[in-house]
């Protein structure tokens, strides 16, 4: 079972979708992918840090898409946040914090350590992702500014609130690709290599 969208704030004016990235934006407000922008298919995962099927998703399908598809240039690969709670909210934050080429190891320390950081009992979820962040390059002292910056929150929830009027977005992971062939497909879940792979071949035609 997928974990459902929770609402973590008042509702948000929306955003037009079109561009990940507007030029005026700060860089914690800039697109997180991977790929060559050149790439016949782009997809874009919507996921949560807290998400069990995410964490599921990275471990067990993520590395092939990433050697078989993005690094071969088959593939581009966008990550857009959709966090399913206040604490992966935090972690989102966090993450966009860092410089833009620690974003996808940092994701992938943190998916890979959900039982640590953000399910076990007796541990104050931010101060173990506060720890996280320290290991990836983050002091205290950003970490901190990080949490409380409520200009990059309200851009994560809005964005958000996109996913949801424009794809249907509920849950996580959900998937959305785009190539020649196909235009805005959704799939969710936490699908394995050879669908994700058969995706990724009829949207490029």
């Amino acid at each position: 079972m997928q974990f459902s969208r929770r609402t973590l704030l008042a509702v948000v004016p929306t955003l037009a979708i079109p561009g990940l990235a507007r030029a005026a934006e700060p860089a914690t407000m800039t697109e997180r992918a991977l790929g060559s922008p050149d790439a016949p298919v782009s997809v874009v995962e919507f996921y949560s840090l807290t998400c069990s099927h995410c964490a599921d998703f990275y471990r067990e399908t993520f590395p092939r898409v990433k050697s078989e598809l993005i690094d071969t240039g088959k593939l581009r690969y966008v990550f857009w946040d959709f966090p399913l709670d206040q604490v992966a909210l935090a972690a989102a934050m966090v993450a966009r914090s860092l410089p833009a080429e620690r974003y996808v190891p940092f994701i992938g320390a943190l998916l890979a350590s959900q039982d640590r950081w953000a399910f076990a009992r007796g541990v104050n979820s931010i101060d173990e992702l506060a720890k996280m962040a320290a290991l990836a390059g983050l002091p205290r002292e950003a970490f901190d500014k990080a949490i409380a910056d409520n200009d990059l929150k309200a851009w994560i929830i809005k964005r958000q609130d996109e996913a949801q009027k424009a794809y249907g977005i509920d849950s996580t992971p959900n998937f959305v690709f785009n190539g020649k062939a196909v235009k805005d497909h959704r799939e969710p879940g936490a699908v394995g290599f050879d669908a994700f792979a058969k995706d990724v071949a009829e949207a490029a035609g």
